[in-house]
């Protein structure tokens, strides 16, 4: 039955989305008219700031329920599009098109695995949390596993759990905000992370989780249209067929076709070849420490000092101190950069990976490696799904269980509308690449090549380098980042440039949309869990509220400043954070519902033991964080970490449960009660 809130709130946003259709035709007739582009970048970027501010403002509270809960009145359509968009972050709008790009079939684990982790949401945790009834994931673990002293241990075990989690997962949707931003406003990237910064505030720092349901259910329409939209027109332009599955099925022989023709084309090998060689030198380099960074730390200062001495033109005297100033400062330094530039250059020499097939490999040992490393991120994702603290704090919003059930099965609608087409846009874009800007000349390459090179110069995104000469464009001669793909795919099909500005505000709508949730876990976490739960419990709902918009404000800044510093690309920090969510938290929240005999030891034990079972892999077998892929058990990727760390905190929660006392009678009877069917 749709009650009267229902319809006000699908009047609401009908008449938002008529708006931002008004909005987007607009700007298309100012853009014929000659209004540049930048300026319609700006006015994306206004406008989608000015309206998520305009709802937090509205929707600011400091009622206890409304700000943590939404007051447990949001219907389950509109949690569904709210949690859609929650869940839809920069690595799924951004990252994920550009992986399948770059990666072919191992790219879809990301697709399966998130996907399939919602339905553990719906089997295993949602539901049973709703009955629950209380503010956040660690006020379930307090309550399940502890009396007194034992539930605060365990509240403040998962208070951590769900900072580390969360810090970790925010800080890849800051990067991305600082990507768009500096793509279409042409400030400088760090400018742009602390301008989306400020998006951010407006909307979760006043409302809570209040302001931040309204926001994402609007982010959601923008996000569905920015993604739908090049997506179809590609679609159309390749396949005759404004719909992108059934575009990309008729395409994805076509291209197979293509990268066969490229597989055996004599330039590819030429370029493939110097690559090659440009590995082999860094190889020798490396052999030879020290002896080869003082020999060339000594050229690159002879080289400086002769063009000093022939009064060489200011631009090459440039060239050769930046040459120096570059060069590696230490022995150590030295081996980690030749390293870098040595890998990079064999991944380039290698032959592009077929986009069709499953797990490729020079041999079946290789082979079957790939199809491990698949099924265990697809196993570390779901899992990690089913244990990320900002999705599950959606499911107190809803009025009731029945309304979580189907909440999450709306979740489930609005995101496979954007996941079905992700597949699709990857080929469409690759065919397009493929096609046209492969074997093209270098005289008269597109414009976007140009844009993209440019956002980043320190580390460019994109660059197209004639290695052989030939001024004919290779696809060994093409480096591109898959963060770029999404942002550039309405450019590189020849869309006017408002459907650019559409797609940024769409992947901005993802990265905040996810971020504002991220943040409010995290800063409910300390102000309820830590502050109100422990330090003062006393405190009025005024002071909790005002405690954790303070902490909030506190969380984004530390979170830009790390997103700043670059500390890696977003779908290996995601990756990451979805490893520690399942190592960490998972055992002890499905054992909390479904096992009565697990214990507050059982479970601080296998959150222990879970955590640093994860890190510990993570370190020992990532290379960028120390690590060696020598120290890989099994050949697993260090980004699938949560395989190991799962059944080490499941067999930890067994076990350490079982020799210690059964849990009382008060631990008994919630879990009776948390599975007992609404009537």
């Amino acid at each position: 039955m749709k009650t009267p809130f229902f319809q006000k709130l699908s009047r609401y946003y009908l008449i938002f989305t008529a708006c931002f259709g008004a909005f987007l035709l607009a700007l298309a007739m100012l853009e014929k008219e000659g209004m540049p582009r930048l300026w319609i970048g700006y006015m994306f970027m206004f406008a989608t700031i000015v309206l998520y501010a305009a709802i937090g403002v509205i929707s600011r509270t400091s009622n206890v329920a409304e700000y943590y809960v939404a007051g447990r009145r949001v219907p389950s359509l509109f949690n569904g599009m709210a949690t859609a968009a929650d869940w839809i972050s920069a690595a799924s709008f951004i990252s994920l098109a550009g992986g399948l790009y770059l990666h072919g079939f191992d790219g879809l684990a990301y697709i399966m695995g998130w996907t399939g982790g919602y339905c553990l949401v719906a089997l295993l945790i949602g539901p049973y949390l709703r009955k629950f009834g209380q503010y956040t994931i660690p006020d379930f673990f307090a309550a399940r596993y502890g009396g007194n002293f034992e539930g605060r241990a365990v509240r403040l075990m998962a208070v951590s759990a769900t900072i580390i989690i969360s810090f970790t997962y925010v800080v890849a949707q800051i990067y991305a905000v600082g990507l768009i931003a500096s793509r279409f406003t042409g400030v400088d990237f760090s400018v742009g992370i602390f301008l989306g910064l400020a998006s951010i505030l407006v909307c979760s720092f006043l409302g809570g989780m209040r302001a931040i349901t309204w926001t994402q259910v609007a982010q959601y329409i923008i996000i569905l249209v920015a993604f739908l939209m090049p997506a179809m027109w590609l679609a159309v332009k390749h396949g005759g067929n404004p719909v992108p599955q059934v575009a990309y099925g008729k395409l994805l022989p076509q291209l197979s076709a293509r990268e066969a023709q490229l597989a055996h084309d004599e330039k590819e090998a030429e370029v493939r070849e110097v690559f090659m060689q440009r590995a082999e030198d860094f190889g020798v380099r490396l052999h030879g420490l020290p002896f080869s960074w003082d020999s060339g730390r000594q050229e690159a200062q002879h080289n400086l000092d002769v063009v000093k001495q022939r009064n060489g033109s200011l631009l090459e005297i440039r060239a050769a101190e930046r040459a120096l100033a570059d060069y590696p400062k230490s022995v150590e330094e030295a081996a980690a950069v030749w390293s870098a530039q040595r890998n990079a250059n064999l991944a380039r020499a290698r032959a592009p990976v077929k986009h069709a097939e499953p797990f490729p490999g020079a041999s079946r040992e290789q082979s079957d490696q790939k199809r491990n490393n698949f099924l265990a991120l697809v196993f570390c994702l779901m899992v990690g799904t089913a244990a990320l603290p900002h999705i599950l704090m959606r499911s107190y919003t809803t009025p009731s269980v029945r309304e979580t059930r189907v909440s999450v099965f709306w979740t489930l609608f609005f995101i496979l509308l954007v996941y079905l087409t992700i597949p699709a846009l990857a080929v469409l874009v690759k065919y397009d690449i493929y096609s046209s800007l492969v074997g093209s000349d270098f005289s008269h390459l597109p414009t976007w090549v140009s844009y993209w090179a440019n956002v980043d110069k320190a580390s460019p995104l994109l660059s197209i380098s004639d290695i052989n000469g030939d001024g004919i464009v290779q696809l060994a001669e093409i480096m591109i980042e898959g963060d770029v793909l999404v942002l550039a795919t309405p450019e590189i099909a020849g869309l006017p440039y408002v459907v650019s500005g559409l797609v940024a505000a769409g992947g901005l709508a993802a990265a905040l949309s996810t971020a504002d949730g991220l943040l409010l876990a995290i800063s409910n976490a300390l102000s309820h869990d830590v502050y109100y739960k422990i330090v003062d419990p006393s405190a009025s709902t005024q002071k909790r509220v005002t405690i954790s918009k303070l902490l909030l404000l506190a969380v984004a800044f530390i979170a830009a400043y790390a997103a700043s510093t670059k500390p890696g690309d977003i779908l290996s920090l995601v990756g990451a954070a979805f490893s520690l969510a399942a190592s960490t938290l998972f055992p002890a929240l499905v054992a909390g519902v479904f096992w009565r005999r697990a214990n507050h030891q059982g479970a601080m034990a296998a959150m222990v033991a879970g955590f640093f079972t994860c890190i510990y892999y993570m370190l020992h077998a990532n290379p960028v964080l120390g690590g060696s892929i020598d120290g890989q058990w099994f050949g697993i990727a260090a980004n699938s970490a949560g395989v190991f760390g799962v059944p080490v905190g499941l067999a930890t929660l067994v076990a350490v449960s079982l020799l210690t006392p059964r849990p009382d009678a008060r631990a008994m009877s919630l879990v009776r009660h948390i599975r007992t069917p609404e009537q």
